[in-house]
């Protein structure tokens, strides 16, 4: 039976997230701060990225302005514009950055398209989503392309209404429990969990082992497997 199958984007389709973390590791090796091990400042800077995601969202912009207030809570005193230069050198590979597919997904999306509706739903900058996107070369896969600012319960509801999906006939494909599973689940859909290694902690969270509209896969070309 044909089904639709919502993919996620960052972390699923292509690698984002690890390198985010390159740039938070020259971060703590540039910072040296003379009491804090790098734990404890992760551990705040973990507390001020999830503070700015609820005000000012997510991508590159945001992740410069946690990385300075970082800084500036832990000196205690506003960054200095040579602060603030390095800080910008140390994520300009974010911003130059070309996407590096996970393995097998231009390959998977070719044949899964041959079978089923393929929609995409990815969460953050506008203009940074879009620029991702279309330096995939993938877009054309999708019957529709969706940039949100969360992936929440009533998303999915809107994207059911929008696209006049059938709930149990469609499943929301992606690494985070928190913003691809957990919600999908609620407006009804199935679900399939593809972890990485290098997920945000912040989109991490447990899981129903028993909950049998979530399937769990290893690798995106397992997919064919299923669908």
């Amino acid at each position: 039976m044909d089904q639709v199958l919502i993919f996620d984007a960052d972390d699923t389709l292509w690698e984002n997230n690890v390198l985010f973390e390159r740039v938070i590791d020259d971060f703590l090796d540039w910072l040296e701060h003379p009491t804090l091990d790098r734990t404890e400042i992760r551990a705040i800077l973990d507390d001020i990225e999830a503070a700015n995601a609820v005000v000012h969202g997510y991508g590159s912009k945001v992740f410069l302005r946690s990385l300075g207030e970082c800084l500036e809570r832990l000196y205690e005193r506003p960054a200095t514009e040579e602060e603030r230069l390095r800080i910008d050198e140390l994520a300009l590979a974010l911003v130059e950055r070309r996407v590096e597919l996970v393995p097998g997904v231009a390959e998977t999306l070719t044949e899964l398209g041959t079978r089923h509706r393929l929609l995409l739903l990815t969460k953050g900058d506008p203009e940074e989503q879009r620029r991702k996107l279309e330096a995939s070369e993938l877009a054309h896969h999708f019957n529709g392309v969706h940039i949100v600012a969360e992936k929440d319960v009533e998303i999915y509801l809107w994207l059911t209404g929008e696209h006049d999906l059938t709930p149990v006939n469609t499943w929301m494909i992606g690494n985070s429990p928190k913003s691809d599973i957990l919600p999908a689940r609620e407006a009804g859909m199935n679900a399939v969990f593809i972890p990485n290694d290098n997920t945000w902690v912040l989109e991490q969270t447990e899981l129903d082992p028993d909950d049998e509209r979530v399937l769990r896969l290893r690798t995106f070309p397992e997919l064919l497997n299923h669908f």
